[in-house]
């Protein structure tokens, strides 16, 4: 059975400090504004409307968590780097962010959603800059895959996999529902197996 499927919404919060304790791994999803992040995680639980999709950058503002059954968590971040948004608000996100990425206990991995046409840029370092001191496993989603040639993936991943960042990258088009499989394989090493015997108590 998926990883992903039957994950179910449980909560949107303002803040890490409001987000439920102890309740099992979480794995966050960041990225830049109208990067694919929502649309991927549709994808990833094969639901088109589980978490919100908007043609409006910037629209994530709030911490969304999805619970999947293995009691682990998909925490869809707010996007960054939506110039639009008034400064006193991108700075409110900016530290939400670094507090969440760098301090949040229940925090596993995290999972950098980047638009296979523009990965890495300023903003995405600085993300990375901030969550690899914590050790924590990063893989980078290229999303909208598609809109590139086979010859330009294979560049893309290429340049990617040379920028120095202990990460691993795939290629992922929520269009063509590619990638899935692959993702899951990398996440789901990430996810502590839950003990035989709470198992069995279930």
């Amino acid at each position: 059975m998926s990883l992903f499927r039957h994950a179910a919404f449980e909560t949107s919060v303002a803040s890490p400090h409001a987000l439920p304790h102890a309740m099992g791994a979480e794995i966050a999803f960041a990225g830049r504004s109208n990067a694919g992040k929502s649309s991927a995680i549709n994808t990833l639980v094969r639901h088109n409307r589980l978490a919100f999709v908007s043609k409006t950058p910037g629209r994530t503002q709030l911490i969304n968590l999805f619970r999947l059954r293995n009691g682990a968590a998909l925490v869809d971040l707010p996007g960054y780097g939506y110039a639009a948004v008034p400064k006193s608000v991108r700075e409110q996100w900016q530290g939400l962010l670094e507090y969440y990425l760098t301090q949040h206990a229940s925090l596993i991995g995290l999972v950098l959603v980047m638009d296979a046409r523009r990965p890495l840029t300023e903003l995405d370092r600085k993300m990375l800059q901030w969550f690899v001191p914590t050790g924590k496993p990063i893989h980078g989603l290229l999303t909208k895959a598609d809109k590139l040639t086979r010859s330009e993936q294979a560049r893309t991943l290429k340049e990617v996999r040379s920028a120095g960042f202990p990460m691993t990258f795939q290629l992922f088009s929520s269009l063509k529902k590619t990638g899935i499989e692959e993702a899951e394989e990398v996440i789901g090493r990430w996810i502590p197996a839950i003990d035989p015997i709470e198992e069995a108590s279930q």
